[in-house]
This record gives structure tokens, C-alpha cells and sequence, in this order.
């Protein structure tokens, strides 16, 4: 099937946009698989210094002629996703074993999760805990030790940042090692129902916790399509998992089975060999556009409008919001999985899962064929599902069709003829709008502005009746510059309640919302952000707001002489304990959100 001529389109303006800055990072990889210190040939003392903690595999490792593998981990025990990993090492040390290679964990990283510090000051750390985690990948890599690398993480900022890290160290070949979501606990849409619930009194906290804890229960990522299951989507669609690996669940014979094969594939991709694939290579503008595809395709994250303008500029590649815009209007809508339908990621892998909807785009000329992936011949590999045969040795089969055509579908007979995904431009600036899961009726709101600086007053005005009316609730001083850019899930439940009365209501914000934001329109990421006299400053209570999704508009309908007068609104103070205060470099120095809200780029001179 012949490419689409959007998509076409879409990437040759990424590549003519990004040539010089590509050719750059291609240079960079060039000398350092030229210059890259060779382990055999490593002084003596620094040697020692990285086998004395070895054993059985020190003689091969002196000996240096087989690949040495650096696992870089994001395991802890707190978290659900990453307690999976913490028998990988040495599992992985045994399976490199088999394929005549070492491997030895090179660092860890830290893995902070939104859900627990959801609406808390530790949120403020969140997005700024990804450019730690890049900081932490190119430490762990920097010791010259390693011909490969196994990246272990899932999560919301973690796979962004260990790309993000790794592409620095863009000569060596390295694959994305999942652990896979929990098996599914209570439904959903039954916890929204309970957290709605206790957001107007009706239940108490006993029966919230119940529900909560019905819903995250055992290990694995949570089960719904937030950021971390879109991280895994787009793992897949850019081919740097083995194929099929993203929804397996943690503790099967299947999920150890892919890991095996992950460390296999690593050994089998070094330069030595004759199928050299390093990270650098295989990240191209081609592989960012199918990860943005896959986003618009199955209705993932609105954090990735973030996360993937970093990772790409970090393999020297541009892409911005118009992209994403331009690609929403050719890729339809595939996938109805929780917030933007009823399924849960468990039952999206039962229905087909990623095999099913990578093979469905790429038949159907809506993605790139063409990659270098971590394994096969091209994504042709990423549309066939994995399977443990009757010996118990893995294998790779068709999809077959949909097996529930209300969770994923053909482009031919899609949810939805768009990807749901809108940039919104006026003068409250440049922002952007998830709309698959959003009621069309609801994609144009114009009603009375309310402004706040932080979540808690916006829910004392709720639990007050303030807000109880048509309204837009403006939530500025949210950005990376001003605190961070916290997500704001905690207004969600109040929202939802007031739109369920039937009201007219919608989110502004400078800061962000996930894919676990749902049916409330919400307008977010709002460029620049408020603090430095950004437009959304200058929002006072009662500005009729017009957000319109369909035409593309977000803005104050106030009068343009009176615009230009108004004093902008002073930021609050900056906010100091748990750790603020260590991130203040960062927070001076991070981006505009388009550009990936990071310090890291800035420092860069992106």
C-alpha cells in the first residue's frame, strides 16, 4: 500500500526542517563508533575498578572479545510497573550467558509515579524527574563499558528520559525492555464513578480507598491508557521492543520469554556482527512520525505533545504541534481503550492489541514500513503477535481479525475519521486539545472565565458552589517555568461532576492533563506559559472564553485596546520543600512546552 501523501508530506517537512540539526547528531554517532573507548584496550586500573565486582563473569570479561551489556533499570518496590524488574538482572546476566555476551547493570534510575503524588507537592518534581532520568541514562553509559545496552522502564517520564539519555550514546545498540500492566482489577469507568462519587459527598473515603485499591492492585502498570501504556505503544511502533512485547503481563512464561529474546537480540545487533543497528540509527524521523501516528491512532497520552518533541531533538530531529495536527487529520481513530472507551489495556492486547493495529496502519498506508527496528526486517515484524508454542518456544503469528470490533477496528470502518488531536491558536496563545474522548458537542465552549493558581482552591470553590454554572476554569502559573507543570488529575472528578449536571465547562491551563484526562475539553499546555507576562496573565474572572476545537480558536473575547492595557497578574511565590528548591536551575531554564519543556534542551541550544 502506498504511503499516505499527508504522512508523506508530514515527514519530508520534519526531515527538510531537521536536516541540519539530523546531520549534526549523525556526526556526533560517527565519531564516537569511531573514538568509543575500547574495552579491551582499557587501562588496567579502570578495568579492575569495573570487574571487581564481578564473578562467574569475570574471565569473560577480561578476555574482552564478547559483547558486555549495560542494564540501565528504573526497579523499585513502591511502584507497581517497576517491581517486575527486580529479578531482571540477573535473569538478563544468565541470558546473555546463553548468547556467549556479559551484561552488568550500569546504573538505575529514579521512577517516580503521578498517581501517588497526584495533587501534592511532590507532582512538582514529576516532569523535571524525566530530565533526570536522561542525566542519570548518560552516567550509567558513560563508563566506556558496554558495546549494548538493555533499557529497563514504563512509566510516565521514564521511557522518555532513558531515551532521551541513550540517544546520546546513539553508536550502541540497545532494545526497550517492558514489564507489562497488572491483570485488570475493578473496571475503569466503576472508579470514576466512586471518585465522582466522593467529589460530592456521596461516598466516603473508606469506600474510595476500596475502589482505588479494587483498581491498582498487584504489579504491573496500571491498566488503563495513560502515559505509561502509551509509552509501550510507541515503543512498538517505532520498533524498539521486541515485537508484541508491550501488553504481556508481568509473571508469564510469555512476558520472561520476550525478555530472553530482548538480551538474544542485543548480542545480535552489536557492530561486530553483520546486523549493526545502533539506537541513533533506528530513532529517524520516520520512527517519530509513527510514534506520533500511533498516538493519534489509538487516542494516547497528551504528555507525548511533550515527551516525544524531546526525544526527537535529542536524535537531532524537530517535530512540532502543527505536525501532530497535520497527522491527526489523515490517521483515524483505531482504538477505544479506557478514557476514550470501556476496555482496559488487557483487554485492547486480547482484541489484537498493538500486532493488530500496526498491521491494520501499515496495510493500510498509514505508517512507515521502513525502519530499522531493534528486530526483523522492517515494522512488517510488529504485526504479528507473540505466542509460546506447544513446545514452550516463543513464536510470532498473525493477528487475525478484531477480536472485539468495540475496542479496536480497522482505518477502513474506524471509531472516529481523525486522530483527536487539535492545536488551538488566539490570544491566550498556542495550546492543544485532546479530543477523542470529549463529546463533539462539547468541543466548543464559550462561557465565563473562574482563574485560580492552584488545584485547592479550585476545589474549595467547587465544595462551595462557586462553580456551579457554565464555566471555564483558568489554571495558570502551571507551566515548567513557574512550578514544574504538575499535571492537575485532581481537578477531573469536579469537572466531570459539573458537566454531568449538564453544564458548559472546560479547562484551561498553561500546565498539563495525561491520557488519563477524558470527556471534560481541556485546553492545555498553553504557550507561552503565564509566568513572564504570557497571555493567560492577563485572564481576570468573568472573560468570556471561546475554546473551539472544530475551527482551531482558543480565546479571551475581551476587547483588543482594553487586551493590550491590562496589567498582567503577579505569579504566586515560588513554592520550597520537598526538594523544590534543588530543581530551581531547572525550572529557569526549561523550554517552551512545544519544544519539550526541558532544561536539557536549553542547555543544548535547542
Amino acid at each position: 500500500m502506498t504511503l499516505h501523501s499527508e504522512i508523506a508530506a508530514v515527514t519530508d517537512r520534519i526531515i527538510t526542517r531537521s536536516k541540519p540539526t539530523r546531520d549534526a547528531y549523525l556526526a556526533l554517532i560517527g565519531r564516537a563508533r569511531d573514538t568509543h573507548i575500547e574495552r579491551p584496550a582499557m587501562g588496567c586500573a579502570n578495568a579492575a575498578h569495573a570487574y571487581a565486582g564481578t564473578e562467574e563473569d569475570r574471565p569473560a570479561l577480561t578476555a574482552g572479545k564478547a559483547m558486555n551489556i549495560g542494564i540501565v533499570t528504573s526497579y523499585n518496590d513502591m511502584l507497581s510497573a517497576h517491581a517486575p524488574y527486580y529479578r531482571y538482572p540477573e535473569q538478563m546476566k544468565v541470558w546473555a550467558r546463553e548468547a556467549g555476551a556479559t551484561a552488568q547493570v550500569a546504573g538505575g534510575v529514579p521512577a517516580m509515579c503521578d498517581g501517588v503524588t497526584q495533587g501534592y507537592a511532590g507532582m512538582e518534581l514529576s516532569l523535571f524527574s524525566r530530565d533526570t532520568i536522561a542525566l542519570s541514562t548518560a552516567i550509567a553509559l558513560s563508563h566506556g563499558m558496554f558495546e549494548g545496552a538493555a533499557l529497563l522502564g514504563i512509566c510516565d517520564k521514564i521511557v522518555p528520559g532513558l531515551l532521551m539519555g541513550a540517544l546520546r550514546f546513539g553508536h550502541l545498540p540497545m532494545v526497550l525492555i517492558p514489564a507489562g500492566p497488572m491483570p485488570s482489577g475493578l473496571p475503569n469507568k466503576a472508579k470514576v464513578e466512586v471518585r465522582e462519587a466522593y467529589a460530592e459527598g456521596k461516598v466516603g473515603r473508606d469506600a474510595l480507598l476500596e475502589a482505588e485499591i479494587g483498581a491498582y492492585h498487584s504489579k504491573g502498570t496500571c491498566t488503563f491508557f495513560g502515559t505509561a501504556n502509551s509509552n509501550q505503544m510507541m515503543m512498538e511502533m517505532m520498533g524498539l521492543h521486541m515485537p508484541g512485547a508491550a501488553f504481556i503481563n508481568p509473571g508469564t512464561k510469555l512476558r520472561q520469554e520476550l525478555t530472553r529474546a530482548a538480551v538474544h537480540r542485543v548480542t545480535e545487533i552489536g557492530w561486530h556482527g553483520d546486523s549493526y543497528r545502533p539506537i541513533g540509527l533506528c530513532v529517524d524521523e520516520k520512527a517519530i512520525v509513527n510514534a506520533a501516528i500511533g498516538l493519534l491512532a489509538t487516542g494516547g497520552s497528551t504528555n507525548h505533545l511533550l515527551h516525544l518533541p524531546a526525544i526527537a531533538a535529542c536524535a537531532g530531529i524537530v517535530i512540532d504541534w502543527e505536525d501532530f495536527d497535520r497527522l491527526s487529520k489523515a490517521v483515524p481513530l483505531v482504538a477505544r481503550v479506557y478514557p476514550n472507551g470501556a476496555a482496559d489495556v488487557n483487554g485492547f492486547e486480547d482484541a489484537g492489541g498493538m500486532p493488530y493495529i500496526i498491521r491494520e496502519l501499515a496495510d493500510a498506508g498509514l505508517l512507515h514500513r521502513d525502519l530499522m527496528t531493534v528486530a526483523g526486517a522492517d515494522m512488517t515484524d510488529y504485526g504479528r503477535k507473540p505466542r509460546l508454542d506447544d513446545a514452550g518456544t516463543l513464536a510470532w503469528v498473525d493477528p487475525g481479525p478484531s477480536g472485539d470490533e468495540t475496542i479496536v477496528r480497522t482505518p477502513a470502518a474506524p471509531f472516529a475519521p481523525e486522530g483527536g488531536f487539535r492545536i488551538l491558536t488566539g490570544n491566550l496563545g498556542r495550546a492543544c486539545i485532546k479530543v477523542s474522548a470529549v463529546e463533539r458537542d462539547r468541543w466548543t465552549i464559550e462561557a465565563p472565565a473562574a482563574v485560580f493558581h492552584d488545584q485547592a482552591a479550585v476545589l474549595a470553590a467547587f465544595q462551595a458552589g462557586e462553580l456551579t454554572r457554565d464555566v471555564v476554569v483558568v489554571m495558570r502559573f502551571q507551566g515548567p517555568r513557574a512550578n514544574g507543570m504538575p499535571e492537575l488529575h485532581k481537578l477531573t472528578p469536579a469537572l466531570g461532576v459539573l458537566q454531568n449536571r449538564g453544564y458548559r465547562v472546560a479547562l484551561v491551563t498553561d500546565g498539563r492533563m495525561s491520557g488519563a484526562s477524558g470527556k471534560v475539553p481541556a485546553a492545555i499546555h498553553c504557550s507561552p506559559e503565564a509566568l513572564g507576562d504570557g497571555p493567560l496573565s492577563r485572564v481576570r474572572d468573568g472573560d468570556i472564553i471561546r475554546l473551539d476545537a472544530e475551527a482551531g480558536v482558543l480565546e479571551a473575547l475581551v476587547d483588543p485596546v482594553e487586551w493590550a492595557a491590562r496589567v498582567p497578574a503577579t505569579a504566586p511565590p515560588e513554592a520550597d520543600g520537598m526538594g523544590r528548591e534543588l530543581f530551581g536551575l531547572f525550572r529557569a531554564n526549561a523550554n517552551e512546552a512545544e519544544r519539550g519543556a526541558s532544561p536539557l534542551l536549553t542547555g543544548m541550544g535547542w
